[in-house]
């Protein structure tokens, strides 16, 4: 390798040209095919991890640039569109609820402003009303109003009160007794932190629940004696963006398919909360190596497959967008396949593959257990051993884990997760395309088609075993598990599950795939990273009551951890 010291004035042009200097000097002891596939793979990271694609954020047009990016790359190849429209299978990503602007309050005719002087709380439902009210009165048919003040100060040392819980509870007892609205405001010191919270997951009430701010109750409610005239509306709906996969067929007229698949999105500006940058906020996350790498050798394998003569599979190929949120895109194509899954082979699953270690030279390799036939090929010696060069690999058998070949895994469907592991730029601005090992990657690349062709050559169809199963990433601590995979995707309130393993508390409490988990003893579920806390409340040997839902009834069970 050699480096020639040329002084630009744009910074951006110079790791660039450095990069390529980089790349052809080393190339050049490189096979010609060799070198096409580095090239190929420097040139499509280029692309989706530049800054003009902001980060390639589900439901953006970087996201949409990146898609557009893709299905040109299929066309050119020569693969089949096998999305719902052409190339493209877009799907919804549900972030929880939204007041929409033609929610309104006024009192006594002047009109508050939204958010800053009043909101609803998420666990209202939609109406409109009217009626004449006091702040000193409680009665039938009219809105109450609620100072928060003796609540908070009289459980300012209680670490068990929950004031959301609390209000709901009250909320229902009023409009038991013939309230039409509750009006809550806070005259205290403390701090309530109460918000329009799209994202919070709770049972919703029968009447609508109102907070005032400091502002708008100095303002407009200076007499508490005084009887108002509240006219309300309220207009919450789900708040939704668009996603996108892209689908490209390879058509053999075979009787089984092989689905390869890596996701394109990435972290945009870290405006889901997903990035690891502490300092800088705002900064674009390019995700060089999560994930374009795996992007870049999905299209490369996309490429050689195409011009392989391999006959005994159908290949599709699968650009999963909405990974970053929880696997929305390989969720909503394993409930809307394109295909018949019942005709899956295997799936290959590319996330984070550009940064080979040159030291350990270390490919760990997931869902080595998800069927016999991962053992049988990697341990084929002599002529028909996989291509490897100065690989290692480290096996895991688990056929899930937090990426997408997690929902082919949940479908029975044999899986393999190929991954060079993390690394400090992981979820950061810094992911960039000039910290990719190209090199390694095209090793990466050619082992995987190695598999593949091989695989081809047993005419069958593998055998499915389930895993173990790996637990969900959370900012919780706990020590015990219930075993189940929850659904990621799930807006509801509570825990739904999408799998259970074998043997654990949660299979042996009676619990199946589809039930919603509302709480465990005496704590609530309410959300994911809720339940995560829940069981670190917990230790082996405990008992408690499960309750869920399932079809609509509510149930218990007794479980044992």
């Amino acid at each position: 390798m050699f480096l020639i010291k040329i002084i630009f004035v744009n910074k951006k042009s110079y790791t660039v040209f450095v990069l390529f200097i980089a790349i052809v000097a080393h190339a050049q002891k490189l096979k010609k095919e060799d070198r096409q596939l580095v090239t190929n793979l420097q040139k499509h990271i280029h692309f989706l991890a530049d800054d003009k694609l902001e980060g390639r954020r589900t439901g953006t047009s970087g996201e949409a640039n990146a898609s557009l990016y893709l299905s040109n790359q299929f066309t050119s190849i020569g693969l089949q569109p096998k999305g719902t429209n052409g190339f493209l299978q877009p799907f919804d990503v549900n972030e929880g609820k939204q007041m929409n602007p033609s929610s309104f309050l006024t009192i006594d005719g002047k009109s508050l402003v939204p958010i800053k002087e009043f909101f609803p709380l998420v666990i209202s439902p939609n109406v409109t009303l009217e009626g004449l009210s006091s702040m000193a009165l409680q009665e039938a048919g009219t809105p109450w109003f609620f100072d928060l003040k003796d609540l908070l100060e009289s459980n300012a040392n209680n670490p068990h009160f929950n004031l959301t819980e609390s209000i709901v509870k009250s909320t229902r007892e009023s409009a038991r007794r013939g309230a039409t609205a509750v009006f809550l405001y806070n005259s205290s010191n403390k701090q309530d932190e109460l918000k329009f919270d799209g994202k919070e997951k709770l049972e919703p009430v029968s009447i609508p629940v109102i907070y005032l701010t400091k502002e708008a109750v100095n303002k407009y409610l200076s007499d508490v004696s005084a009887t108002l005239d509240v006219k309300l509306k309220v207009d919450i709906s789900d708040k939704k963006r668009n996603g996108t996969n892209v689908l490209g067929y390879i058509n053999n007229g075979a009787p089984t398919t092989v689905i390869l698949g890596a996701h394109f999105d990435h972290l945009g500006r870290g405006e889901d909360g997903n990035t690891r940058e502490v300092e800088k906020k705002g900064q674009i996350h390019n995700g060089a190596d999560d994930n374009a790498s795996g992007t870049a050798a999905l299209i490369e394998l996309a490429r050689l497959l195409k011009s392989a003569k391999l006959k005994n599979n159908n290949y599709l190929f699968i650009g999963f967008s909405g990974e970053e949120l929880g696997l929305y895109g390989s969720k909503h194509f394993t409930n809307h396949p394109t295909i018949d899954l019942d005709k899956v082979n295997y799936m290959i699953n590319m996330d984070m593959v550009g940064r080979l270690n040159d030291s350990t030279h270390t490919l760990t390799v997931g869902g080595y257990g998800t069927s016999p036939s991962w053992g049988q090929v990697y341990n084929t010696t002599g002529k028909k051993k996989l291509y490897a060069d100065d690989l290692s690999f480290r096996f895991d058998s688990s056929g899930t884990g937090p990426s997408d070949h997690t929902s082919f895994y949940l479908k029975s469907i044999p899986v393999l997760f190929y991954f060079t592991g993390l690394h400090p730029d992981y979820h950061k601005p810094s992911d960039d395309f000039d910290k990719i090992n190209y090199t390694g990657e095209m090793k990466i690349v050619k082992h995987i088609l190695s598999l593949v062709e091989a695989q081809d050559k047993q005419k069958t169809k593998l055998v499915f075993t389930k895993t173990r199963e790996m637990q969900t990433t959370t900012s919780a601590r706990f020590s015990v598990t219930m075993g189940i995979m929850p659904d990621y995707t799930f807006n509801g309130v509570g825990v739904r599950v999408d799998g259970v393993s074998d043997d654990k508390p949660a299979q042996k409490a009676g619990l199946k795939t589809g039930d919603v988990i509302l709480s465990i003893g005496d704590y609530k579920t309410g959300t994911l990273e809720g339940y995560m806390q829940v069981l670190g409340k917990f230790k082996k040997g405990d008992k408690a009551t499960v309750t869920y839902t399932r079809n609509g009834q509510t149930l218990s069970s007794a479980v044992e951890f």
